[in-house]
């Protein structure tokens, strides 16, 4: 009687959801189908809040007992296609296989399966709900969805029919489907398969981590040990290609134990829900308040920003301009899984890689995906064999594509060898990686190959003092240029912005940087400045996090200059020989820096004072590279007077507007048809 009230129920459901209207247009397509099925497919989708409304002890089987509640669906199926008359082919109960995909589980604890909590549960057969990083998925390859078996005694009467049908369950490897070992209920015969009748499906295996794990490749510690481990799930059918590497996702499965080499706990997906995290509401309160007090000018904000940033590593006012332009890189990564368009890359020229090095490692911490890139793995995709044996190839995601919407940083230049920095100039411009597959390898007959985008910002930085370096030195450079002849030319081109931070320079007092590390080295938790303890780290990553997510749109006069100072300047950097000495991208680099300091300013509005920063920084990036021009920049231009009250800021001020001028002078003159000064363009 539970049973028949159950199917009721079920029925009930699938009439009021619009499940049992598909299941006929299903049925329909198998009828008119000239090709014979031993198995019949079935995918119902399952909303467990309206079936415990509807029937609490059938919502409490889908939710606990999901095989037997697809038993239940099964023969409610069944008897509809025998009474309905839907397929003339259905000869048994036991053809017809029943797939529940649900669309989410009760928001409740014992339905969430945390993949740091240990020792998993894989013995209750039953829903939960998981969320995790992609970081390896295999090809596509096929398994088998059911089978038709009879008996080899031609005597007994199951040696024809639909008797022996065998179909894939949650957790079930191929052989417990299809095998030679299966007897015949009646005789004891040994059963013999219908190979003509044997049903395929698509399976894919990813390996996900929780984003907790990630701070294993964030060069994080805190003191207190941790382990993760990987959790394989296996996608089929429907589920096959949903998944992503880099993407983090909410999967509904039940946990399996699977036996190979080794034994390992899998899950059998069910549902994949993109993961979303919720947008940030707004700044703490200490920067609302400095925000007000700065509203007057549009650039004494991120000059405070970024002289303020970072005082655990730095003392406040030092490395002010690669502060910023971490700031703004920062600001143009992205928590959600979607396309990340502007990117900003950095290359840093240093005679002092240790502290560059802790500065940009702590910056990295600030934003879910940033990854330092351990040297004795991969950046980009690796190739490996599938330690399920299922024949297809695994791909591992490498630093790059897990750092998806976030930074990568790939540490010293020199540390990677040249094929190696051949594909990251590759990657950088174009923005995605092509992974080959050798069919012969791995056992296939053809080769395939996998373009996968990459969505991150890279960081970089070259030791200018390391021995090998100072021997290949030229002498023959032009006014302002760095000379980076260790370094692939096309790769430094690449970056969108090439930073000289050298700390023993007027712009970095080495005194005030000395003091600083000797009472780190003293007392590491000490806050030394009153900027630390008004301006947590806490802070830093709460206004990073709502910046990144403003929506930001240029304004006609922003649009037009930096359109102007693009033209100028690949005019100017144009000869008859070698042609441009831009790049295709640079526009691109200029936008995403134009886009980032509006950010950085908290605005939706890209203002012409926002393009001033960003020719700047772009202008001193090209003096670096190929010597100064008519639109000659001073390598602090952007800081050009130390930091220590208002009064400094406004002649800050004072100066910047003073570059526009001199700016939208040289648009003016080589920039010829941009008309910035005219109203009817």
């Amino acid at each position: 009687m539970a049973n028949l009230k159950m199917k009721e129920a079920a029925l009930i459901y699938l009439d009021r959801s619009g499940g049992l209207q598909k299941f006929v247009d299903d049925c329909k397509y198998y009828n008119d189908s000239k090709q014979s099925y031993a198995v019949y497919r079935f995918s119902i989708l399952i909303n467990p809040s309206d079936i415990v409304e509807l029937d609490a002890e059938l919502g409490n089987h889908i939710l606990h007992q999901p095989l037997k509640a697809a038993q239940i669906f099964q023969s409610v199926c069944f008897v509809a296609v025998k009474t309905l008359s839907l397929i003339g082919q259905l000869q048994t109960e036991t053809q017809i296989n029943i797939v529940l995909k649900l669309t989410h589980l009760p928001p409740l604890r014992s339905y969430s399966l945390d993949l740091c909590e240990f020792p998993l549960d894989y013995a209750s057969q039953r829903f939960y709900m998981m969320q995790g990083i992609v970081i390896a998925m295999t090809t596509v390859t096929k398994y088998t969805q059911g089978a038709r078996f009879l008996c080899s005694d031609e005597a007994c009467p199951l040696s024809k029919g639909f008797e022996y049908i065998r179909v894939h369950v949650p957790g079930a490897t191929e052989s417990a489907t299809v095998r030679n070992d299966f007897l015949c209920n009646l005789c004891s015969s040994s059963l013999q398969e219908d190979r003509k009748f044997r049903v395929l499906g698509d399976k894919q295996i990813v390996e996900i981590i929780t984003a907790k794990a990630l701070h294993a490749f964030q060069g994080y510690s805190n003191n207190q040990p941790f382990r993760f481990q990987s959790l394989t799930v296996f996608l089929r059918d429907e589920s096959v290609s949903k998944m992503n590497i880099g993407n983090e996702y909410k999967i509904i499965g039940i946990p399996t134990c699977v036996r190979t080499s080794q034994t390992a706990v899998c899950i059998e997906a069910n549902s994949i829900i993109s993961y979303n995290p919720e947008v940030p509401s707004g700044i703490s309160d200490n920067f609302r308040y400095l925000l007000s007090l700065t509203s007057s000018s549009c650039w004494k904000f991120t000059a405070i920003l970024a002289n303020i940033f970072a005082s655990q590593i730095v003392p406040p006012g030092t490395y002010n301009l690669l502060k910023l332009c971490l700031l703004m890189s920062l600001v143009q990564t992205s928590d959600r899984n979607k396309e990340l368009k502007d990117c900003l890359d950095i290359l840093i020229i240093t005679s002092d890689t240790l502290l560059v090095d802790r500065l940009l490692n702590f910056s990295l911490n600030l934003v879910p995906r940033g990854i330092r890139h351990p040297v004795s793995t991969e950046i980009f995709p690796a190739l490996s064999r599938n330690k399920y044996g299922t024949g297809a190839v695994s791909i591992q995601a490498g630093s790059a594509l897990l750092a998806k919407g976030g930074i990568c940083f790939i540490g010293d230049l020199a540390s990677h060898k040249k094929d190696k920095l051949e594909q990251l100039q590759s990657v950088v411009e174009s923005r995605s990686i092509t992974v080959y597959i050798p069919g012969k390898k791995f056992g296939d007959d053809i080769n395939q190959q996998m373009t996968f985008p990459v969505q991150c910002s890279f960081w970089s930085f070259v030791d200018m003092d390391s021995s090998s370096r100072r021997n290949m030195q030229k002498t023959n450079t032009l006014i302002g240029q760095m000379d980076c002849s260790s370094i692939p030319a096309n790769l430094v081109e690449a970056f969108g912005l090439l930073i000289n931070c050298n700390e023993s320079s007027s712009c970095y007092p080495l005194i005030s940087t000395v003091q600083h590390t000797l009472k780190k080295a003293i007392d590491p938790e000490e806050m030394l400045y009153v900027a630390s303890k008004k301006f947590t780290t806490e802070d830093f990553e709460k206004m990073l996090a709502f910046a990144k997510n403003l929506n930001v749109e240029f304004s006609l006069e922003a649009e037009r200059m930096i359109h102007g100072y693009y033209l100028a300047s690949r005019r100017i950097r144009t000869d008859s020989i070698s042609g441009s000495k831009l790049s295709a991208s640079a526009l691109k680099h200029l936008v995403s820096l134009a886009e980032a300091h509006a950010r950085l300013n908290l605005r939706n509005k890209v203002l012409k004072e926002d393009v001033l920063i960003a020719a700047l920084l772009f202008e001193t990036s090209l003096t670096l590279k190929y010597g100064a021009t008519v639109f000659c920049v001073a390598p602090n231009a952007v800081f050009p007077f130390e930091l220590y009250n208002e009064e400094y800021l406004e002649q800050r001020d004072i100066y910047l507007t003073q570059c526009q001028q001199q700016l939208q002078q040289f648009i003016a003159t080589y920039g010829p048809g941009t008309a910035i000064f005219t109203s009817d363009e």
